[in-house]
């Protein structure tokens, strides 16, 4: 099975979360960010941008379902300049693999082509938590479904892919330290969709109570709330190591830039996926 780092990781849901064809993909997005949920306009990188983004926080569900969202975070992150690397932490739905699995090995296709790993970072990633491992990734969706969004605005990217399915406090401090520590100009992503398969009444309530604690770079907070709460959100591991590794990068702020829930684009309102896009800033 080690043999598989230096293949290139085919993509596992090209044509179902997203569209299989670089016209339809292309296509696909433009419409998210037009989308009436979306921020309007498609954006341009502004090769002049301050450089203020830490972190964001994006869903991860199929476009037509949450992509309007996470437009809003991907055109924040255009208008804030170019970035060297994206680290991209999602959580672990396979059960495949190490606790904390870091792809190490050849790039990653998508219909819009080859995104470059950034192997030095990733071996510098790399210790007794986060662990060099393929098998979490070959079927995980959390990451890959961030990769068009970037591609789309910046052509040529380079990726730190890591999923987590352990999502305890201890591993995502342990996580989010390594990666304040690993390099510079880097952008995180964590990839999270909220409240899973509950009215859509319930959900933003839920929601609204994480959100905040996300918004307040408190991540032992938001550890609290999600239990409290009996939260079904997927990526709180990934999301609470974003706030950490933010911090440590000088990060001093963080805004909810939109919400939705998955009835607000398919009108069926009884058993809802929540989706949130967040910024985190210096």
């Amino acid at each position: 099975m080690r043999g598989c780092l230096m293949k290139i990781r085919k993509p596992a849901v090209s044509g179902m979360f997203y569209a299989g064809t670089a016209k339809e993909l292309e296509e696909q997005i433009e419409w998210c960010y037009k989308h009436e949920l979306g921020p309007g306009a498609i954006p341009r990188v502004n090769s002049k941008g301050l450089r203020e983004i830490v972190a964001i926080v994006a869903p991860h569900a199929g476009y037509y379902y949450s992509g309007p969202v996470a437009a809003h975070a991907y055109k924040e992150l255009a208008d804030d300049g170019i970035f060297d690397t994206a680290v991209i932490l999602g959580p672990n739905h396979t059960g495949y693999g190490y606790p904390v699995s870091l792809w190490t090995g050849a790039g990653w296709n998508t219909p819009l082509g080859e995104v470059e790993i950034n192997k030095e970072l990733a071996q510098r990633l790399l210790g007794e938590v986060i662990k060099a491992d393929e098998a979490a990734h070959i079927h995980e969706h959390s990451v890959e479904v961030q990769l068009p969004w970037l591609q789309h605005l910046y052509k040529k990217v380079k990726i730190v892919p890591i999923t987590m399915l352990a999502q305890d406090i201890e591993t995502a401090q342990t996580v989010g330290k390594a990666i304040s520590q690993a390099g510079d100009n880097l952008i995180i992503i964590a990839s999270s969709d909220f409240t899973h398969y509950e009215p859509h009444a319930v959900a933003m309530e839920k929601d609204e109570s994480i959100i905040e604690a996300i918004v307040a770079l408190d991540e032992e907070e938001l550890y609290e709330r999600c239990e409290s709460l009996n939260c079904t959100m997927c990526g709180y591991g990934p999301v609470a190591s974003a706030i950490v590794a933010a911090k440590e990068m000088k990060a001093k702020k963080a805004s909810l830039l939109k919400y939705a829930t998955s009835g607000d684009t398919s009108g069926d309102f009884s058993r809802v996926v929540g989706y949130g896009s967040i910024v985190i800033k210096r």
